[in-house]
């Protein structure tokens, strides 16, 4: 693998050139890269870092083994929704007991976790709302919402790596049932993200992911165009980080510019990150690094919504991997934190849509795309660990495994 600054492939071999040519396509490739890598002097993830969506609140047991799962695969944070519902579901009773359990279980592994601040409870929803018509919604007043953020963060100093407020804001089911607005969601950003600052000033604070999706109506409005209209509101300067979402839907090598070619979408791609990193680099915010908050492949041949891209077991776990492997050669260091969905919730049926995205079923057996996920090459910085033998005592769980977090 011949990686240039940046993660930008050289396509031409530079051992058999003079040192001063080959500098120079370096240089080249450098000032030449549309998403502007060398930029990204500080990031706050190791690039790549390598995390996995579980689901750890209810069940201490099968969140125990899906803990020592994620050991197991060498990812080294987990997130976890820290669901506002959950935690203050009576204005001013707060319920710790599961996260304090939560966060135990993941430091006794030497792992870190992601925290996502959404899910308003009853009780802070606008007059108006009918929960019927939504998943989630922002609150009626946004000094209670940040007053959530700030007492989770101070009960939680320096024990969660990085909270990622909001999900999907450009979904109108995450957003009340109303039309989608960046307006309203970037006083949302500020004032958890203001919360958070003064409580625990080195968590990491990440942008809700944004669903790639065509539409642009009162259901949903295009993930690039919200995303300018972050920007066009001051988003930035509330967040570390900017989070998207990256489902696939074909090869994960396949561009958008290649999607168009062959008569489809734009967002229809994993590859959609780079337009949207694009949108930064034309913001001048080049040197702000990015979260992929989400990514997958669903294996759903029942639900018309997604049978039509399904991929079979074999395909998911190829995809993942190459996924990574993309990121790996051709992201950093401005991709991050890049996560999997999803370690499956044990209450999940094949009713439920997410069942068919998980890497590891609801009753704890690994699927395939588990094992080439533990068992690929992780790209830590400078370093690579090595692809494992799956019957080696590190992917057998007999000895811990190395996390690109450790020496």
């Amino acid at each position: 693998m011949n990686l240039a600054a940046g993660g930008a492939r050289i396509g031409v071999k530079t051992r058999i050139l003079p040192l001063f040519f080959a500098l120079l396509l370096f240089s080249s490739a450098s000032t030449t890269d549309p998403f502007m890598a060398s930029a990204v002097a500080d990031p706050p993830f190791a690039s790549l870092t390598y995390g996995v969506q579980a689901f750890l609140w209810w069940d201490a047991t099968a969140a125990a083994i899906r803990l020592d799962q994620v050991r197991t695969m060498a990812f080294s944070h987990v997130k976890q929704t820290f669901a506002w519902k959950d935690i203050e579901p009576i204005q001013d009773e707060w319920h710790f007991d599961a996260p304090d359990r939560i966060l135990d279980e993941v430091e006794r592994r030497g792992l870190k976790l992601v925290a996502r601040l959404s899910d308003t409870p009853g009780w802070a929803l606008p007059e108006s709302a009918d929960p019927t018509t939504f998943i989630d919604s922002p609150p009626a007043n946004l000094n209670d919402f940040a007053n959530y953020c700030f007492t989770v963060a101070s009960r939680y100093r320096g024990r969660i790596a990085a909270y990622q407020i909001w999900n999907e804001p450009n979904l109108a089911r995450e957003w009340g049932g109303r039309t989608p607005n960046a307006g309203e969601f970037v006083q949302l950003l500020r004032a958890c993200g203001g919360a958070i600052r003064p409580a625990d000033p080195d968590a990491i604070l990440i942008s809700g992911g944004l669903s790639p999706t065509g539409n642009d109506d009162a259901r949903a409005r295009p993930d690039d165009l919200y995303f300018q209209a972050m920007y066009d509101a001051g988003f930035q300067h509330s967040i570390d980080v900017v989070g998207v979402h990256a489902p696939g839907y074909t090869n994960p090598e396949r561009s958008p510019d290649d999607a168009e070619r062959r008569g489809s979408r734009r967002f229809f791609t994993f590859r959609r990150v780079e337009d949207l990193r694009k949108i930064m680099v034309a913001n001048g915010d080049a040197a702000r690094q990015m979260a992929i908050l989400e990514v997958g492949w669903t294996r759903d041949v029942v639900n018309p919504d997604y049978s039509w891209f399904a991929v079979n077991e074999k395909v998911q776990a190829r995809h993942l991997v190459a996924a990574y492997r993309y990121a790996a050669e051709h992201w950093r260091p401005w991709v991050g934190l890049m996560s999997t969905i999803y370690m499956a919730d044990p209450s999940w049926t094949p009713k439920d849509e997410e069942f068919y995205w998980s890497i590891v079923a609801p009753q704890g057996y690994q699927l395939p795309a588990y094992l080439a996920l533990a068992n690929m090459p992780k790209y830590c910085g400078t370093r690579v660990l090595p692809e494992r033998d799956p019957s080696s005592p590190e992917a057998t769980g007999l000895v811990p495994a190395t996390l690109c977090t450790e020496s």
